[in-house]
């Protein structure tokens, strides 16, 4: 693939052993790659040209990772992963809601790192093409659920008549329940078709987006089904 149309990754690590052979790890796999030592230059490489996927270390000079997060999410939509120096819930909560879509922690397996950047990338492709829907030149009638309304056509949510802003992450998790209203859908359900794991991943990265879209859409909209997942409330229910 001609390095021009390769897929960008941003990582930004301050230790320059782990930040060295991640980069040669993922150019020898087609990537191309830049990296930033620390918070605030991260945030510049970022501005300079947009990636198609960020890697940030959660514990950075200056800046840290969830601050990081925190400023890009203000100013685009692009895919993050957090990296952790160690498998600690605070670190994967708190990255998780300050926006990114994914996490790994450290050390990590070059192929697991790749196989999560390789399934991001996926997503993302396939939120920018159009599936669904009514037939070309129709538009599929909006979805409601009690004030909800998703147009599926423009990927607009509406929430008593006002715009919500979901990530990509959470507007294809919304759709996931949508497609099957008063279904349960189990934590591995959830990972393998809205976060394209094939293989079982962490249930918090579930739980945590599930917990982010009731803030958005309203906390009864989605209920707990204990022991078993979730499900968007039906019509009626």
């Amino acid at each position: 693939m001609d390095a021009s149309q390769a897929p960008h990754v941003l990582f930004v690590e301050d230790d320059e052993v782990i930040r060295e052979v991640t980069q040669l790890t993922l150019e020898r796999d087609g990537l191309t790659v830049t990296t930033a030592a620390d918070g605030m230059a991260g945030l510049e490489s970022f501005r300079a040209r947009t990636p198609d996927v960020v890697l940030l270390d959660v514990m950075l000079p200056g800046m840290n990772g969830v601050s990081l997060c925190r400023r890009i999410r203000e100013e685009s939509l692009v895919p993050v992963i957090m990296v952790s120096a160690r498998d600690d819930a605070v670190d994967v909560v708190v990255g998780l809601e300050a926006g990114a879509d994914d996490y790994v922690t450290k050390p990590f397996d070059g192929s697991v790192l790749l196989a999560r950047i390789r399934a991001v990338l996926r997503r993302t492709t396939q939120d920018r093409t159009p599936q669904g829907g009514a037939p070309a030149g129709r538009r599929a009638r909006p979805l409601r659920f009690g004030d909800v309304e998703i147009d599926v056509d423009g990927m607009r949510v509406l929430r008593g008549g006002r715009p919500v802003a979901l990530t990509p992450t959470e507007m294809r998790l919304l759709l996931r329940f949508a497609e099957s209203p008063g279904v349960v859908l189990s934590r591995e359900v959830l990972l393998e078709s809205v976060w394209d794991y094939a293989y079982g991943g962490d249930s918090r990265l579930a739980d945590i987006h599930v917990q982010r879209l009731r803030t958005k859409i309203g906390g009864d909209r989605i209920e707990t089904v204990r022991g078993f997942g979730y499900k968007l409330r039906a019509e009626g229910e």
